[in-house]
């Protein structure tokens, strides 16, 4: 069992939480782009509430520990690590709960270089507690606008979780997923599994679109963002995220393992 105060200092080691690759400059310029709007930033979110950028940067304050002096418009950004820890409890309880009533889970992200293995072990486990995950739209083509253009792109999964691929990127089956914070890889799969009639799923994991693109859609979602993520925490704010943990999302995949074995672990869920 990895204790509180290991995973503490593995956040801080890792750059996880802490002082975090992810710039003041990015993070505020997020803020910008979302309190206008921009479908780049909102991830599939629709908001309710007006936020303007001073409410963004307090929320965030709030749920990241980032500073909220709007003075300070430069360096690295900063997440605090009891909040990435207290999300990381509650993000395993609705882990938990889930497997409980062996609901039907679907997984999904936009980090594949550096989340995949997170997730698929969490897939496996809920797997292995008897709860359905769900595949539904595999191979689908999806038309992306990426700040190269539009760009068709092939939904694949790999041990239970959904990516999107550029198309002869590799062969099927590898974790050469593409980057991207697009909502609609969630909606093209939903979509798919309502109209094959499939299960839907009660439970959405992942990151970026897939947790705001399902969110939006009444679905119960949990999932990581970075400080330059506000969507999923102003969805959070509203209620229609249920859990976002604050941590950098982009650092060496194996910095993530010792999260998984901490959440399986709380989540009574360790194989």
């Amino acid at each position: 069992m990895l204790s509180t105060g290991a995973l503490r200092a593995h956040l801080l080691a890792a750059r996880l939480a802490g002082t975090v690759a992810t710039s003041r400059e990015v993070s505020l310029r997020s803020y910008r782009l979302f309190a206008a709007r921009d479908p780049r930033v909102t991830l599939g979110l629709d908001p309710e509430w007006r936020w303007e950028e001073s409410d963004l940067l307090r929320l965030m304050a709030d749920k990241c520990g980032v500073s909220r002096d709007p003075a300070h418009v430069s360096g690295p950004d900063v997440i605090d690590p009891e909040r990435t820890l207290a999300a990381l409890n509650s993000f395993a309880e609705r882990l938990s709960h889930a497997a409980v009533r062996r609901a039907p889970v679907l997984f999904g992200t936009g980090h594949p270089h550096r989340l995949l293995g997170f997730y698929a072990e969490l897939a496996d486990a809920l797997s292995a507690a008897g709860c359905p995950v769900l595949t539904p739209a595999q191979g689908r083509c999806i038309d992306i606008t990426t700040r190269f253009g539009v760009r068709t792109h092939n939904l694949d999964y790999v041990r239970g979780v959904a990516m999107v691929r550029e198309p002869g990127a590799r062969t099927p089956g590898g974790d050469t997923g593409a980057h991207t914070h697009s909502p609609l890889p969630v909606r093209v799969v939903l979509e798919s599994a309502a109209q094959g009639r499939g299960r839907l799923p009660e439970l959405v994991v992942g990151d970026h679109g897939w947790v705001c693109g399902a969110g939006q859609l009444g679905i119960e979602a949990i999932g990581l963002a970075d400080t330059d993520d506000p969507a999923l925490f102003v969805g959070e704010a509203e209620g229609r995220v249920s859990v976002a943990v604050p941590l950098d999302d982009a650092v060496r995949s194996a910095y993530y393992r010792p999260l998984t074995r901490y959440v399986l672990n709380r989540a009574c869920l360790s194989q």
